[in-house]
């Protein structure tokens, strides 16, 4: 006994092909030259609005996706813009992205994210990746880079814009704050307040070099007023509650007579806040505490710490402006600086302490 093969269902009139969409199935489903589509679809050309209200339509119900590969073959670019940046798990650095993205939103470009995790060799790799997609540009954190990857930036014939420090030469545009006037002024509103035995919590510096030149800053300001720091506490890895507890206990068990912990960033230095409160000391009388980032998510602690606003979110605005204009042609020159001012939150654990006369600068 044979048995019939089932007959194959007959073809939907809306079923979408399995093979990858085409402009020509936008061009049938819309009524359309597939010219017309192509134009509608990368918003060139003289296009009225009733046949682009269509062609998008007909794109958004088959889910057709342009290759924009393809599409940049001509000018050998994609509408991407690179941005590698040392860490996810920081905080700073999601706000960044937001001041990028809130500028990017309203422009052809896309940016992609690279993380290199503060490592030197990582930033290497992750830039040859980036640079082989040919981005129209390209947003990365610092002005230190290995030899190998400051050569392909120099050579990669887009704008690069670094952010987050202006302490150094670029190697086309910067935007981001003095970190070594951040660690001055600091220290000059420490001392101004009263304190003289003076500790510091922190990164371990040749990995950060934004917390490195901070901590120059600092120094040196202290050492005008004839004072030098008393203790040090280092750790490596990302930024936590738990590290900011665990360093500020150890911290005041060798050195208790310190009587102020400057952190290198909000997080351990929130840590460093928890601990003094559960162990009954006062903050800020017998201990004065700061630290960097001005993080909004520790406004719900107990205290709010003294801090240093960066101004994350207006730097992620601004290297991407520079960006979007230089891309458009519709502005901003190689090689713009622009340098946002530090700004101090003093918070509730920057108290003054002594009553001895401050002299006047």
């Amino acid at each position: 006994m044979t048995q019939k093969a089932p007959e194959k269902a007959p073809k939907k009139a809306h079923e979408k092909p399995r093979r990858p969409l085409t402009l020509r199935d936008v061009s049938e489903a819309s009524g359309v030259s597939e010219m017309t589509v192509s134009r509608v679809l990368r918003n060139r050309g003289d296009v009225s609005d009733a046949t682009r209200v269509k062609v998008l339509e007909a794109a958004k119900s088959l889910g057709y996706v342009p290759n924009q590969i393809a599409g940049a073959l001509a000018s050998n670019r994609v509408n991407l813009v690179a941005v590698i940046i040392p860490s996810l798990s920081n905080m700073v650095f999601p706000e960044v992205l937001t001041g990028i993205s809130e500028v990017l939103d309203e422009t052809p470009l896309q940016p992609v994210v690279g993380v290199t995790n503060y490592d030197p060799e990582r930033e290497e790799k992750v830039l040859f990746e980036m640079l082989s997609w040919r981005p129209s540009g390209i947003i990365i954190a610092g002005l230190e880079h290995s030899e190998a990857s400051q050569t392909m930036l120099e050579a990669a014939g887009i704008p690069v814009v670094e952010i987050m420090d202006t302490d150094g030469r670029p190697i086309d545009s910067m935007v981001g704050i003095s970190h070594r006037r951040a660690g001055r002024e600091m220290a000059n509103a420490i001392w101004k307040a009263g304190y003289r035995n003076i500790g510091f919590l922190g990164t371990k510096m040749p990995l950060d070099h934004r917390a490195r030149k901070r901590f120059e800053g600092f120094t040196e300001a202290l050492a005008k007023h004839g004072l030098e720091i008393r203790d040090k506490e280092f750790y490596s890895g990302g930024s936590s509650l738990l590290k900011g507890r665990e360093m500020t206990e150890a911290i005041l068990k060798r050195t208790p007579d310190l009587d102020f912990l400057y952190y290198s960033n909000d997080m351990i230095g929130a840590g460093g806040l928890l601990y003094c409160l559960d162990n009954g000391i006062d903050v800020p009388g017998q201990l004065g505490l700061a630290g960097f980032n001005g993080v909004e998510l520790l406004d719900g602690l107990p205290r709010r710490l003294a801090t240093m606003d960066a101004g994350r979110v207006e730097i992620g605005r601004a290297a991407a402006q520079i960006i979007a204009d230089r891309v458009s042609g519709e502005g901003a020159e190689p090689g713009v600086t622009i340098e946002l001012t530090p700004r101090i939150q003093i918070g509730d654990t920057l108290g003054r302490r002594h009553v001895w006369p401050i002299p006047q600068e």
